[in-house]
């Protein structure tokens, strides 16, 4: 796995800073004739060119005209605003509450034919009940000191998202770790509610729900975070503070290899229901 799940945000800002470079180097400006050009700190010119600041549109526009490049001005904000969305901290995106966090990106929903998700801590945002889903996002109403927690609109937003997965062309491939299924985010009957909830989902045809059991033999993989990956063009991956979208394809190779593994060491159908009673069982 890669070593930190950010290395492709940072990866996207290097990319822009030496294009900037090389338009600079091309106008045969140094460090210093460029800065006075644009009216900034030469400083400033090293720290964008080595993706230790990133540049506002303002300074992409100056940029490419201090170098006579004003055609390659709107390919760069492009490419600066991709690499800033690919590390995206978690306090900047419940500013306007949970309800609103579930209706971003409605077409990367839309879109997706294949769905992949592995998840050692919880049941997947799409296999989620509206009771179990409350439960979540109320702890991270609490954790994250929301002002207005609106975690119950969230949950039923949650719901209707999830839709999608019942729509035609759509296959859902999920790997849940056992450990996931005893986690009590919720009240006892809502845990109920979502393993009975597995136990319908699993068995229909566009899904395949795989359990990775706690007393499985040696382990190809250790339980990893939590990914999404979204046909073969993007995975998602949730940290503590921040979501990390990966899209450079030696990572989402690494992250499609970890899925397959953790994915053949599940068990299915009979099993994996043997599993859900279990933990149903053990609610008492």
């Amino acid at each position: 796995m890669p070593a930190s799940p950010s290395s492709s945000a940072q990866a996207a800002r290097e990319a822009v800073g030496r294009r900037l470079k090389e338009l600079r180097q091309d106008a045969e400006l140094t460090v210093v004739e460029l800065a006075d050009r644009c009216g900034w700190h030469y400083a400033k010119t090293s720290r964008v060119e080595n993706a230790r600041t990133a540049p506002s549109v303002a300074d992409i526009r100056a940029w490419c005209q201090a170098c006579g490049a004003d055609d390659q001005a709107e390919a760069l904000i492009a490419a600066s605003r991709n690499a800033e969305s690919v590390y995206t901290e978690w306090r900047t995106q419940v500013r306007a509450g949970l309800k609103a966090l579930q209706g971003m990106e409605p077409r990367l929903f839309q879109d997706t034919r294949l769905f992949r998700v592995y998840s050692s801590s919880l049941v997947p945002g799409l296999l989620q009940t509206e009771g179990y889903a409350a439960g979540v996002l109320g702890i991270s109403a609490r954790f994250r000191r929301i002002p207005v927690d609106d975690s119950a609109e969230a949950a039923r937003a949650r719901v209707e998202r999830s839709r999608v997965i019942h729509k035609p062309g759509r296959q859902c491939v999920f790997v849940i770790e056992e450990a996931a299924l005893r986690y009590q985010v919720c009240d006892a009957d809502a845990m109920a509610a979502q393993l009975g909830y597995l136990m319908t989902a699993g068995a229909l045809p566009q899904i395949s729900l795989g359990i990775v059991p706690m007393s499985a033999p040696p382990r190809e993989q250790w339980p990893r975070e939590t990914f999404h990956v979204y046909d073969d063009r993007l995975v998602s991956v949730e940290l503590v503070s921040a979501r990390v979208r990966i899209n450079q394809p030696v990572e989402i190779a690494l992250y499609l290899t970890a899925f397959e593994e953790l994915r053949g060491m599940a068990v299915y159908g009979a099993e994996a229901r043997a599993l859900i009673v279990k933990a149903i069982d053990a609610l008492g």
